[in-house]
């Protein structure tokens, strides 16, 4: 004997009877992320599972006299893209405080553009501390990484 279930039972409403669809689309988004944690987590591990590639997997000897690859270590290449990345942030960091400064200047005493340039100052100076320890941190690590990894 099959017993009829209303399917209103189980949607949540609101007092005035109307549905609430905030709660199924709730659970749409935390399936979602957890699908994605569960798939940021178990696809490296399938990365990893395939053997280490050389230079001949990649082809890269067939071509090296033709095209001028550098011969530097990539260790050292991504530590130098990181600085210049971090020196690009650190100019528009100082960029910004001096817009904050020129706006300051130029305000004339109106108390609303002299606290937009307030905000911008401080805004460019929280910016070049966060820049600044992000460089730091960076440097440590990868000459950590550089000095433990260099063959003897």
């Amino acid at each position: 004997m099959l017993v009829s279930v209303p399917y209103e039972r189980y949607i949540p409403t609101t007092k005035g009877g109307e549905h609430d669809m905030t709660f199924s689309k709730k659970q749409v988004v935390s399936l979602a992320a957890s699908i994605g944690l569960a798939a940021a987590l178990v696809l490296p591990s399938v990365a990893f599972a395939a053997d280490s590639l050389n230079a001949n997997d990649l082809g890269v000897n067939a071509i090296q006299g033709s095209i001028k690859l550098g011969s530097g270590d990539i260790r050292q290449t991504a530590a130098n893209i990181i600085n210049v990345a971090l020196g690009f942030l650190g100019i528009i960091a100082v960029i910004i405080v001096l817009l904050g400064g020129f706006k300051y200047m130029v305000s004339g005493g109106n108390e609303e553009k002299t606290s937009e340039a307030k905000k911008l100052i401080i805004s460019g100076i929280i910016g070049l501390a966060i820049i600044l320890s992000a460089w730091a941190i960076t440097s440590f690590v990868l000459s950590r990484l550089l000095s433990a990894t260099q063959s003897a």
